[in-house]
């Protein structure tokens, strides 16, 4: 491996860390429980954890339903990655 060449899943993680970490900060600001967020966002309260904490690989599709129910940009989930 070059001095380039990470891992795949060190690099994964780390962005689904950092998506999870993203979406319970402004879930919390918006004071939004996981709860309310999974029903305005009609799925799994059990996804949006696993999702927070890094363990689900959400699809871009499930991202934006989520940005759009906390009214922020898709970026916003994003940012850091």
């Amino acid at each position: 491996m070059g001095p380039f060449c990470v891992p795949m899943a060190t690099n994964a993680n780390k962005t689904l860390i950092t998506i999870g970490n993203n979406l319970r900060r402004i879930r919390t600001e918006s004071g939004l429980s996981q709860e309310q967020l999974a029903l305005d966002a009609d799925i799994d309260r059990t996804y949006v954890s696993q999702i927070e904490r890094g363990i689900a690989n959400p699809s871009i599709l499930m991202l934006k339903k989520i940005s759009d129910c906390l009214k922020v940009g898709l970026s916003d989930l994003t940012a850091g990655v």
